[in-house]
């Protein structure tokens, strides 16, 4: 099967590419870099010939009200694209409860992003992912100042990226869903207790104080980031991942995305 990743040189999009690849796929990675441009549409032409499947792991440059732009323009564009080129299948990947997080820009901007692929031409999955473990050290820097940082307690489901990977995978080389599915972690985590789990193991004397007032997520209300009763769980234990990867630096991820 041919296959197209759109966004295919960033944290999801190299491990997508890599893992159709080892299954024996032909796949194109399509980024900026290979010299596909979404918000023009050049290149897009050239990378979408001949591809059956379409898989969208691309990201907005900011998280604030620009990212709707964003999103209305490449996803438009990308529906056109993959209809004049036959494409069968548009896969994109999302964020668990993006559509329970109204005050969040970003979030709003995800549900622009899955309302047009449902309302495209092409039958289509929606993948959603919990929030990646390689994006919780970016989550940490965000509220740091003077050795302490202040997260809410937001409970979340965090997932290794890899295992969003295989759930991707699988999704883009079956038949689509024409709906949603759900992946995320094994354990449910709040974030201020997330953040001193990552500490401890990085071995960072900076302390954590819980404050329902600060960074992101303190918009998040209740326990909607989790995932339902039907999601996929990923296998991997955050606290797993974090002695498995302590001696290295760790990847630096996106909220939630690409």
């Amino acid at each position: 099967m041919k296959i197209t990743v759109i966004g295919g040189t960033g944290l999801i999009g190299s491990q997508l590419v890599a893992t159709l690849r080892d299954a024996g796929h032909d796949v194109v990675p399509a980024s900026l870099s290979s010299g596909v441009d979404l918000l023009t549409g050049t290149g897009l032409a050239e990378a979408l010939h001949g591809a059956e499947t379409v898989v969208n792991v691309t990201n907005s440059p900011t998280f604030d009200e620009h990212s709707l732009d964003f999103f209305r323009t490449t996803v438009s564009g990308l529906l056109r694209a993959g209809e004049e080129a036959g494409v069968r299948h548009q896969v994109a990947l999302s964020i668990v409860g993006v559509d329970q997080v109204p005050d969040l820009d970003y979030y709003r901007a995800k549900v622009l992003q899955e309302d047009l692929l449902r309302d495209g031409p092409t039958p289509y999955s929606i993948v959603r992912a919990t929030q990646f473990f390689e994006f919780m050290d970016a989550v940490l820097s965000w509220t740091a100042v003077d050795g302490v940082v202040r997260l809410p307690a937001t409970p979340l489901r965090p997932i290794a990226s890899s295992d969003v990977v295989r759930a991707l995978a699988d999704v883009a080389t079956a038949a689509p869903l024409d709906g949603t599915l759900d992946v995320t972690g094994p354990d449910v985590l709040a974030l201020d207790e997330i953040g001193r789990i990552t500490l401890a193991a990085r071995d960072d004397g900076r302390r954590v104080v819980t404050d329902d007032g600060a960074g992101m997520f303190a918009t998040v209300r209740g326990d909607v980031l989790v995932g339902g009763p039907d999601a996929r769980r990923g296998p991997t234990h955050y606290r797993d991942w974090l002695n498995a990867t302590r001696a290295g630096e760790p990847a630096q991820g996106l909220p939630g995305q690409a």
